[in-house]
């Protein structure tokens, strides 16, 4: 038998297997000419790259091609998007370039819910698997402690001037901000799917346990911090950006920043490890960065800016991934992380599977596939129904195609195959993506990593040799409201946005303040449709979007319309993955994470 066989092993059975023979850390750093000053060991196998360092002795190297990579609209069959970024850096490896990447740290939430890890799978997976599934090397801890942090300075400061007049407070040099317990911005952060936390009531007991009123919980992912670690630009920018997080505001309607309540500072303390990626590999041996971790459907879903920086000087490709569909995640990474980071990418590569583009077939009959339930036998073989699914639901890639060459990037569509799929399958989703203008590669990276990964290797690279003509959707000048259709329109396909009153209000006083042009409009959506329903699968028409409300993230510089009913909380299912992860007790290692 080969060393790793996908068809039979589990994700967690290759790492195991691969990790036994990875390269240490200090070895990879020397492979990849990374001085000793520059080296941040976390054990053995990883550790950080201190990217102050790297990027100054980089800066006169210019950059490498830049490549994102994206998705049809996520079914719970699951695309494979980081199985398809591991596999394009084992592919490139293969033809001997110098290739790397980065990719974001998993959410504790759905690593022990339904979705698993996102390491990747198959052969083409990131190690060490177990650590980074597990909380690597701190980062969603420090995420954790900063956001909350700030929770603790606002409600000490609530009880505080509620026990306290003006004059007792200013022996404590304190000065009355006034904070109204009805109208909150922030709420508490913890790293698990906890849907009974969502909504709660805190300070209950005396006048010394707290100030009482409505609270909730958000996974840490959502956290403003973990936006903020994604999109800073230097230390002095992080620094200031933490202090102008809105946690509140008074009784006149103000903002109340972690500034106000001298906060700002401490959690960038508890933040400063982890300004600095941390270097992982591929099983085949390839360096990826792993830094931040934000949710797509409710942040910019990016790995982070500077870890892009130092990745473009040290690699002649590097690849980069962003979170969800092309209908979010693709969307923030033209309009939002390019925007911020002025790197222009060269080539854009949908990942679709025919399982997945079967599932969009549902006016074709496809049969639906819930969450946490086995998948129907018929998804698994090329039948005369089932690729009347396929047909229809290869449209949802097309729609994202057209998309991507909306932003004036090369597209390249790999099919992430398996080894139940049929050549007859993967000839629809060729033609009609290659009729879209896309090029388009079967990929067996999943089942022979990079030997497997060729053909779309190839593809990549002749897509890096042609010109792009990358464009905004919109300039900072365009409207909030008028940002939002366009949006809707031209990358969700909506006839029209729906405005709440509410959000009507909110939007007409963000559109009369011009520092506000600054900020990203960051949309708040289901990833489970290019709706605001995520029932609603396959590439719908005739409808219009929902915006509820908008929320504003003063520190990461965001403006976000909530479109639908979305909660910054996931929930838990009933059979998560938590149930299958144990500890062998004779060895110490942890199996079954996916």
């Amino acid at each position: 038998m080969a060393k790793y066989d996908p068809v039979k092993q589990a994700d967690w059975q290759i790492a195991e297997i691969a990790e036994a023979e990875m390269i240490p850390f200090e070895a990879m750093c020397d492979k990849l000419q990374i001085p000793k000053d520059e080296r941040i060991p976390y054990g053995q196998k990883i550790g950080r790259v201190d990217y102050v360092k790297c990027l100054e002795r980089n800066k006169n190297k210019p950059d490498g091609k830049y490549i994102e990579v994206t998705a049809i609209t996520p079914t719970p069959l699951g695309e494979g998007k980081s199985t398809t970024s591991m596999g394009l850096i084992e592919g490139l490896g293969k033809r001997g370039v110098n290739v790397g990447g980065c990719i974001r740290q998993p959410s504790g939430g759905p690593t022990m819910n339904v979705k698993g890890t996102a390491a990747g799978g198959g052969i083409s997976l990131l190690i060490p698997m177990t650590e980074f599934s597990l909380g690597l090397t701190g980062d969603i801890n420090n995420i954790m402690n900063a956001h909350n942090l700030a929770m603790v300075a606002l409600t000490s400061r609530m009880q505080h001037e509620f026990n306290y007049d003006d004059s007792q407070l200013a022996k404590r040099k304190l000065v009355r901000l006034g904070i109204n317990p009805r109208n909150l911005e922030m709420g508490w952060i913890l790293d698990f799917c906890a849907q009974s936390l969502r909504n709660i009531i805190i300070g209950m007991g005396g006048k010394m346990d707290g100030f009482m009123c409505q609270s909730k919980f958000g996974i840490a992912v959502s956290s403003e911090v973990m936006a903020i670690l994604s999109i800073f630009n230097g230390l002095a920018d992080f620094k200031k950006r933490l202090n102008e997080i809105v946690v509140a505001y008074n009784m006149k309607g103000d903002p109340i920043t972690t500034g106000d309540l001298e906060v700002g500072n401490a959690m960038m303390a508890w933040m400063l490890p982890s300004i600095n990626p941390t270097l992982m590999q591929t099983v085949e041996g390839q360096p990826c960065f792993v830094h931040a971790g934000p949710f797509a459907n409710i942040a910019v879903g990016q790995s982070s800016i500077v870890a892009d920086q130092i990745g473009l000087k040290m690699f002649d490709y590097h690849i980069t991934e962003s979170g969800f569909g092309a209908d979010i995640g693709f969307e923030k990474f033209w309009n939002v992380k390019s925007r911020f980071s002025g790197l222009v990418p060269n080539v854009s590569v949908l990942t679709a599977t025919v399982r997945g583009l079967k599932h969009h077939g549902v006016k074709a009959g496809a049969l639906p596939c819930p969450p946490g339930r086995p998948v129907p036998k018929e998804y698994f073989s090329a039948s005369k129904e089932t690729m009347k699914w396929l047909e229809e639901g290869v449209q949802n890639a097309v729609h994202h195609v057209k998309t991507i060459k909306k932003a004036g990037i090369n597209p390249v569509v790999c099919i992430n195959s398996f080894h139940f799929d049929s050549p007859e399958e993967h000839e629809v989703i060729r033609r009609a993506c290659e009729a879209a203008g896309a090029r388009v590669a079967v990929s067996k990276h999943w089942q022979f990593g990079g030997e497997g990964a060729l053909e779309f290797a190839d593809a990549v690279m002749d897509a890096c040799k042609e010109k792009n003509d990358f464009k905004f959707l919109y300039p900072n000048e365009l409207p909030l409201r008028k940002r939002v259709e366009l949006i809707a329109k031209e990358v969700y396909g909506a006839d029209g946005v729906d405005f709440a009153p509410e959000a009507n209000a909110k939007a007409e006083r963000f559109e009369k303040d011009p520092k506000y042009n600054e900020y990203a409009t960051m949309m708040v959506k289901t990833h489970l449709s290019l709706t605001a329903d995520p029932t609603i699968k396959g590439t719908p028409k005739g409808w219009r979007l929902p915006v509820r409300d908008f929320l504003i993230y003063g520190g990461a510089k965001f403006i976000c319309p909530v479109c639908g009913a979305i909660s910054l909380m996931p929930g838990t299912g009933s059979d998560p993955a938590y149930r299958r992860v144990d500890v062998d007790v004779k060895t110490g290692k942890v199996t079954g994470l996916f």
